[in-house]
């Protein structure tokens, strides 16, 4: 476990360097996350179009109304846009790192080991994901905005009006958005894809091999923030709760992929430790991160889930 925790202590900090082999795919994913923070500041300076929206739909017949409202949203429709696609590329770099961190004849132990920059990678798209979908969460404007978005654009259509916006955002593209964002967990839900994907996709390799790297990595997070000897050297609030993020979100993904789940008494994850050490932390700090366990987790609700850990959640 001690040299486990010095991975995971690697991809806490910011130093875990790639090695030559790693390179590559580490050039690749990073040209991803080097965007992740102007996505999260674009969502959190988000501030929709709530009161232009009220007013046209309040009066229907007033041209004014109606154009102002929909020359707000327009803009922000294309910023949603802008997520929607990050959460594509996203999807792609975390396949990329599952494929490099799983494959034979390294056990995921070992990649997790060896590949400490990969793993630190991965760690940094928990990360951000939890944090958009935490962000998001308090942002209802976002869905709102869109529903009136395809209403008006449908309407429009109807009315044979030329729409200049549909050449950045389609019927096909607004569909797939909508899905997206009907989601309260939407870049959460496209990990959990893309890593249930990932699995389908590569039937010759063993499953264990993935749900062993998410179990190693939800473990070792779990004894770090349980354990002061580990806690204490955390520099900020920011390190704990960047534990926590990665914490869930890789039991999330476990309990995607794992025919059982991750709630399950065979599951190689100790859920109930897991919760115990999010409940011990402030609860404006793990509000978010509990919604996502109850939420975005597919096998909670199961029978073989034992009770005591559903009342733990509840």
């Amino acid at each position: 476990m001690r040299r486990k925790l010095s991975t995971i202590t690697q991809m806490v900090k910011n130093d875990a360097q790639p090695t030559e082999g790693e390179r590559e795919v580490w050039n690749q994913v990073n040209s991803v996350l080097q965007d992740s923070e102007s996505i999260l500041t674009g969502l959190q300076a988000y501030k929709g179009a709530g009161q232009e929206i009220r007013d046209a739909i309040q009066n229907p017949n007033d041209f004014m109304l109606q154009e102002r409202a929909w020359n707000s949203v327009c803009p922000l429709v294309i910023k949603l846009k802008k997520f929607y696609s990050f959460s594509l590329r996203l999807e792609e770099a975390l396949q990329c790192l599952l494929e490099c961190l799983t494959c034979p004849p390294l056990t995921p132990t070992q990649h997790l080991e060896r590949e400490q920059a990969l793993a630190k990678q991965f760690a940094e798209i928990l990360h951000f994901t939890l944090r958009f979908d935490e962000l998001k969460m308090r942002i209802p404007a976002v869905q709102n905005d869109f529903s009136y978005y395809r209403r008006t654009i449908s309407r429009n259509r109807i009315n044979n009006m030329n729409l200049d916006i549909e050449n950045e955002v389609n019927n096909e593209m607004a569909n797939r958005m909508s899905l997206f964002y009907a989601e309260a967990t939407p870049m959460l839900k496209t990990l959990s894809n893309a890593t249930t994907n990932f699995v389908t996709e590569n039937k010759t390799l063993p499953l264990e091999n993935t749900t062993d790297c998410l179990s190693t990595m939800a473990s070792v997070c779990k004894v770090m923030l349980e354990t002061p000897e580990y806690s204490s050297r955390f520099s900020s609030d920011d390190t704990l709760l960047f534990c926590m993020r990665v914490m869930v979100g890789v039991i999330i993904l476990y309990d995607h992929v794992h025919p059982n789940g991750a709630f399950n008494k065979s599951s190689k994850i100790d859920m109930k430790g897991c919760i115990k050490v999010l409940k011990d932390q402030p609860a404006d700090n793990v509000e978010g991160l509990l919604n996502a366990l109850k939420f975005t987790t597919k096998h909670l609700n199961d029978e073989s889930t034992p009770k005591n850990i559903r009342t733990m959640l509840q």
